[in-house]
């Protein structure tokens, strides 16, 4: 298997197996960038408190979240954003390789992933108790969906716009009720099937000759 195109590149596709595959390399290299931070924190300290996660990444566009920071939490904070980069490149590159088995756009990260990941670091700045219970009830069902579709569901078994099935288990394309439409319908310009008129001449007929 080409692990450089598996973990870093976004064109193609991926089958359910070679997702969840991923799911321990990714965690593998998310502890490793954790000992590596936790180390360079025991060396430098710092004041900012000591956690990993992707919410990390939405800290990049909250301004709140460099007011408290020293010089002392740069080595840290520098290696943080490296790591954290790295396993959403990853996890980025898997997840719309499994999209693509899908048939769907890798756009549909951000509604799946980007979305939800900015609602709930910006939760507390929503107005009103219904108003962010019914957001957050949305942003759930976003989660629930996109991990459904990059877990669970099958990829499309025929070659589609993102390529070939991974499994190698070709069949044709099941053709819509528009296509089925045309191919019985007779007349039209798409239809499958046309009237060819009649012919052939009529079929001899039999007599008994004359002057037996």
């Amino acid at each position: 298997m080409d692990w450089t195109w598996y973990l870093f590149r976004f064109d193609g596709r991926i089958s359910r197996a070679r997702f969840w595959l991923a799911i321990p390399v990714l965690f593998g290299l998310m502890m490793t960038v954790g000992l590596v931070v936790i180390a360079i924190h025991g060396l430098f300290g710092g004041t900012a408190p000591f956690h990993f996660g992707a919410s990390d990444l939405f800290k990049l566009v909250d301004p709140d979240a460099y007011r408290s920071l020293t010089w002392a939490d740069l080595p840290r904070l520098l290696f943080k954003l490296v790591g954290t980069l790295l396993l959403m490149w990853v996890y980025f590159a898997i997840s719309i390789k499994r999209l693509h088995d899908r048939d769907k756009s890798g756009w549909w990260m951000v509604p799946f992933f980007a979305v939800p990941g900015l609602y709930d670091h910006f939760a507390a700045l929503v107005p009103g108790y219904w108003f962010a219970v019914i957001m957050g009830a949305g942003m759930l069902v976003l989660m629930i969906w996109g991990f459904v579709e990059l877990c669970f569901l099958k990829g499309t078994k025929w070659t589609n716009r993102f390529g070939p099935n991974p499994l190698g288990k070709e069949q044709m394309r099941a053709r819509s009720a528009e296509d089925r439409r045309r191919a019985t319908t007779a007349g039209g310009q798409d239809s499958e099937i046309e009237m060819v008129p009649h012919t052939a001449s009529p079929p001899p007929v039999w007599r008994v000759k004359s002057g037996t």
